[in-house]
Order: structure tokens, then sequence, then C-alpha cells
């Protein structure tokens, strides 16, 4: 299966290729294959599975922004960096949006894409603050601790916050949601901005996880490491690793960190920020 992400100019999408990780994961956690990186031709990265998992392909787009497809159901995750981007991947079924920030409730995309069938899953603060010239099919609010089940996948809503919890904290606990997806037989953890809180660190079962690491805005790359060898998901994806300066977190040494403190989880490494090329 290939799996083509295209550059920020959908007019080159078969010009430019970007590697893509279509993830297949056994109930006990082997891998068969090496950390993925960008390619100029797509590549397969096929993990073993059950017959109780299905396929679902997982698409790094920029910045906290992904696409999970699996079957015909294409989840948009804040999706950010203007509409060309998801050209290629037509309709979402369902759109999650973590929190309120530009960087992740971006009108600017939003409004370019074909929102007809898309349901919204976001809390509050989210929908309080967008536009009512953006239109979703079905909108549905969803705060921490809550749980909805649609199109065959769960979305259980998670905490995210900064540390320490004050009035003046750029990400208030209660205000956004980190989300814990059941899809394809597996779980997804999404941690939106978050820094190295409790409620992540007492993760369990997580099959793969996509984990933020920019500061001043969430948490280093020690902080990152250290929370994810305590809960363990069997393969991890550093993403939001943009730093507040411009520069990008250095996600190799996060990775060396991790394979330091425990042998049980994968990092892979993609590429979040094309345009650093």
């Amino acid at each position: 299966m290939h799996c083509i992400l295209s550059n920020n100019q959908h007019t080159t999408i078969m010009k430019h290729l970007l590697l893509i990780a279509t993830v297949m994961l056994s109930a006990c956690g082997q891998s068969s294959s090496n950390a993925t990186e960008t390619a100029e031709e797509p590549t397969d990265t096929t993990m073993t599975t059950t017959p109780e998992a299905e396929d679902f392909s997982i698409y790094p787009v920029l910045h906290g922004s992904l696409v999970l497809e699996q079957k015909e159901t294409k989840v948009f995750v804040d999706p950010y960096g203007g509409s060309d981007r998801y050209t290629s991947f037509g309709q979402p079924d369902i759109v999650l949006i973590t929190h309120p920030h530009g960087d992740h409730l971006n009108e600017e995309t939003l409004s370019g894409l074909d929102l007809a069938k898309a349901e919204l899953i976001a809390p509050q603060a989210v929908v309080d603050k967008m536009s009512e010239d953006i239109v979703f099919a079905k909108v549905t609010v969803i705060g921490n601790g809550e749980i909805v089940n649609t199109q065959g996948i769960e979305i259980n809503a998670v905490p995210m916050y900064n540390l320490p919890e004050t009035e003046e904290s750029r990400h208030p606990k209660g205000w956004g949601n980190g989300y814990v997806l059941g899809i394809g037989g597996r779980r997804v953890y999404i941690s939106g901005d978050t820094e190295d809180i409790q409620e992540m660190r007492n993760l369990e079962n997580i099959d793969v996880a996509f984990v933020c690491m920019n500061l001043p805005y969430t948490m280093g790359i020690e902080q990152a490491a250290s929370a994810v060898a305590e809960f363990k998901p069997r393969v991890v994806y550093p993403y939001h690793y943009r730093n507040g300066d411009g520069t990008l977190s250095d996600v190799e040494a996060f990775k060396n960190m991790v394979n330091e403190k425990t042998a049980k989880t994968e990092v892979r490494l993609m590429n979040w920020y094309p345009e650093k090329d």
C-alpha cells in the first residue's frame, strides 16, 4: 500500500513525494521495520498484524496536523497550514481539534475544506471561538474524561495543560483536549499542547502516540522522553516540535533518550516541517 503526502503546493504533488507510514501493529507489539524517514519515493512501513487489527494509515501534514485514514473514514487532526495541503485527501469525515490556538483551530484552513459531511469533535472553547461562517455537518462538544463513538471510532478526550497550573497558563487544564482514539483495533494517543502531566504518564495500552515537544509552549525533549518511557506506547511519533524561536527540537536526541530508557517503544521520525528542507 502506498500512501502519498503532497507538499505545500499540490501542483507538484507527483514530483515531490513524502514518505507516509502505514501502521500495522501486532498484539505483542513486535515490529519488523525500522523508523521511517522522508524519501522521494513512497515506501511502505509494514509491521506484523493480527486478524483482530485493521490497517490504517498515518499522514503527517504540518506541525501538529495529521490525517488518519481507516478504511473509508478520514480523520483530520488540527488542520493547519492552508487547505491546499489537504486536497489529495478529499473530504474529511471527522475533524478533531484540540484547542483554540491558531495553529490548531485554523479558520483559514477550515474555510477551504469541504466540510459537507464532516463531524467536528472539539472542546467547548473551540466551538465558542469558531466563526459562524465555518459550517460542519455535525458538531459534538466533548470535554476531558468524556467519550464519544462515531463512525466506528471511539474518541476519548483526555487532559492537556501546562505546568504549573495557574490562571495565566497558556494552556489551562480543561480548556483543551488531548485524545485517545480507538481505531482499527488499536489505541492512538494525540497529545495536543501539553506538558509532562501525570495524566499522560498514567496512560495504558497505547499502540501509537503523537507527543508534542516545543519550548516554551509545551515541554522539552527531556520531559517528553521521560513521560514516554513511563507510559511506554508501542510506537511514538514526536510531532509539534517547532519552538517559539522558529528552531526545531532535536528529535534525534529525543529518540536516543527514549531508546536509553526503554526497549518497549519504537520511536519513528517523520517530516512535519517540509518547508524546512
